[in-house]
């Protein structure tokens, strides 16, 4: 391989491989340390209800929306300045676009957990229902 071709491409390549990798694995020991789960009260929910549990929801998604965000950032300009090396404006798009990405689909995400949370409850106090019933008497 000539050394143009690792300088202009794989380089590029492995450190954004890297990246990505070290996000998950970031990621995945956060989620394995679960520090930011909430002790359990009645019937599995958190302290506080179902606001504690939506306020934990949104950190979550911010958190994630976020870091998604930086780290395809730092991708867009690695490959910028790695590799492409196209227009000006690219840059400034990257980031604007992205953001507007991001903006749109927050609320149909929330509309999304909205619905599947009612769906889940309504499932919940069918079967609370339906195991108060009286058994029905033996023949």
């Amino acid at each position: 391989m000539s050394s143009s071709l690792i300088r202009h491409d794989v380089l590029p390549v492995g450190v954004g491989y890297l990246l990505v990798m070290g996000a998950l694995a970031l990621g995945l020991r956060l989620s394995r340390r679960g520090g930011d789960q909430a002790p359990a009260g009645d019937a599995g929910r958190p302290e506080g209800g179902r606001a504690a549990g939506w306020l934990r929801l949104a950190r979550r998604y911010a958190g994630t929306a976020i870091g998604g965000y930086l780290l395809l950032m730092a991708v867009v300009i690695l490959y910028y300045y790695g590799v492409a090396r196209v227009g000006g404006a690219f840059i400034e798009s990257a980031f604007t676009g992205c953001a507007l990405l991001i903006a749109l689909t927050t609320p149909v995400y929330a509309l999304a957990s909205w619905l599947t949370a009612g769906r889940r409850d309504r499932a919940a106090r069918r079967r609370g229902q339906a195991s108060r019933r009286p058994a029905p008497p033996a023949p």
